[in-house]
Parts: structure tokens; C-alpha cells; sequence
């Protein structure tokens, strides 16, 4: 892993995490290596650039060491040549993530990350600082999730060009707001031999998905009712793949949780409303600092 210091907060240091099974995940590091870990999980079919902007925010405002990943056939992340993307392995890689810190991190999970993140520290024990949780909790709506897959399953022979793609990122996301510039999503796309765009995750990822049999709800609660260190539980207020119901439900179960709805957000929220998103990461890092000093 590198380990040289980045002082200059709209740089970024990569990262390269070699795990036990012999994948090798992408990342970027910003702020000081000495700085508090905070990492980064994205979301199934995402890369670490989701993250970028509150990255570099939380490394130049609380002298955190910000770190994303791009999880197992996501990015630039190896691709499992197996094709083994059961969420034992994510969850394992992540471990062998933390094994290179000095410093028991904070992590801030969205979806797949966040599921990632209860299993690694509600049910594995790993030590966490702190949980920020994006839109996700144990119970999530069936036809939310599907809604996701069908969104990834719809474009697997690619696009012509990058305006093709954001016509497809419109519909799927019709809240948000299409940029007028398209160049940023070069970053969760790649370039085929036959020069079609194609979103940039392996795409055995979706074989034999069955959401019905691998919500593991069971398992998720157990996890969340074990984790100990402080909670953040965000919410998109339009999602539709976390409900008020199951928000009141983590809070019974994880009664020191705390929980923010994120307006004009949805699923995705730190790219729906990254402002709101940056500040309740911040807060919440900020109110971890409190509590230390008071011990």
C-alpha cells in the first residue's frame, strides 16, 4: 500500500491493496498518512470517484486521511477471475483493506459498501471509529433494489458515446439534474476494443442475482445490533430502496443511532445532493472529535 504523506488536499496519493485471495483493489488517499482513516465504500456498479468531492472535503477539514476503494470488479480493481462475487468476498477484502491501517477507521458505507460495512463490523468484529450508513439498512424495498438491477442489466452491450450514456443516467435518475458536461462520466465508464462505453464493473456481478434469497435480513440485523461504535444512519427522503418504516426499525435495533434524511436525494445520495451529504459526514466527524476529548 502507499504510504507517502499528501498534504495537498485536491491531490490524491493511489492506493493499491493487495488482498489475501490475490485481488488487487484501486484506491486513492487524501490528507495525511497520520490522519484518522476514513473509508470510503461505494455502491454496487460504482467506482471510488463517487466519493471525490467529500474526500477532499474531509481530508482538508478535519486533517483526515480519506480513503476510497474501488471494491472487488468495480474501477480499476481487479476483476475476480473466478467470477466469485458473493458478499462474503467483499466483505473479506475490506477486512484485509483495514489490516493496512494503523489506526481504527471510520467508515462510510453506501449500499453494497454499507452492507459491507455491518457485516465487517457488526458481525466480524472489526474495530470501527465510527459508521456512517448511506441509504441502507437490514430491510430494504424489493422493488427499489430491482429497479437498481434492471438500471445495470439494461445497458450491457454498451453505449455509443458518452451523451448516450448520460440520456441513460437521466432516465434512470429523472430528480437529478443532467450536467452539461459530460466528461465526468469517463470515470465509471471504459472503453471497449470496439470503442463502445461500457459501465466500468464486471458484469458476472449480476449473474444469478436473486434479491428474494441473498437479502440476508437475518444476518444484517444481528450485525447491526451488535455494532457499538457511534452510527450515522443517511437517508435519501426520495428513496425508494429505504423506507421510514425501516429506518424506525434500525433505530430500535441500533437505539444509539442517529438518522438525517438528505432532501432532494434519492438512493443515491452523495451524488444527488453532495453538499447536505458532505456536511452530515463532517458533523458527524466533528462530533467524534468532541467525544474523544471528552474521554
Amino acid at each position: 500500500m502507499a504510504s507517502e504523506d499528501t498534504t495537498d488536499v485536491a491531490s490524491s496519493t493511489p492506493q493499491r491493496f493487495k488482498t489475501a485471495t490475490g485481488v488487487t483493489l484501486a484506491g486513492e488517499a487524501w490528507g495525511p498518512a497520520s490522519g484518522l482513516p476514513v473509508l470510503f465504500l461505494h455502491g454496487g456498479g460504482q467506482t471510488r470517484h463517487s466519493w471525490k468531492q467529500t474526500a477532499q472535503q474531509v481530508a482538508s477539514q478535519g486533517g483526515y486521511r480519506a480513503i476510497t476503494v474501488d471494491l472487488r470488479g468495480h474501477g480499476e480493481s481487479d476483476y475476480a477471475q473466478n467470477g466469485d462475487y458473493r458478499l462474503d468476498r467483499f466483505v473479506e477484502d475490506i477486512a484485509d483493506v483495514v489490516s493496512f491501517f494503523s489506526q481504527t477507521p471510520v467508515f462510510v458505507g453506501a449500499s453494497l459498501g454499507g452492507i459491507i460495512t455491518l457485516l465487517l463490523v457488526g458481525e466480524r468484529g472489526v474495530g470501527a471509529s465510527g459508521v456512517v450508513l448511506v441509504d441502507v439498512a437490514p430491510r430494504v424495498e424489493v422493488a427499489g433494489v430491482e429497479r437498481i438491477l434492471s438500471f445495470m442489466r439494461s445497458h450491457q452491450n454498451g453505449f455509443d458515446s458518452l451523451e448516450e450514456a448520460a440520456a441513460a443516467v437521466e432516465d434512470y435518475l429523472p430528480h437529478r439534474k443532467r450536467p452539461l458536461d459530460t466528461s465526468g462520466l469517463e470515470k465509471n465508464l471504459r472503453r471497449d476494443e470496439g470503442g463502445r462505453y461500457r459501465w466500468h464493473w464486471d458484469h458476472r456481478i449480476l449473474r444469478n442475482v436473486n434479491i428474494e434469497k441473498e437479502r440476508n435480513e437475518e444476518r444484517l440485523w444481528a450485525a447491526a445490533r451488535s455494532i457499538t461504535a457511534p452510527v450515522l444512519l443517511l437517508r435519501g427522503m426520495l428513496s425508494d430502496v429505504v423506507s421510514k418504516e425501516a429506518v424506525a426499525e434500525f433505530r430500535q435495533a441500533v437505539p444509539h443511532a442517529r438518522h438525517l434524511d438528505i432532501t432532494d436525494a434519492a438512493h443515491t445520495v452523495a451524488g444527488d445532493s453532495n453538499t447536505a451529504f458532505t456536511e452530515a459526514v463532517l458533523s458527524f466527524l466533528q462530533d467524534l472529535n468532541k467525544s474523544d476529548a471528552r474521554k
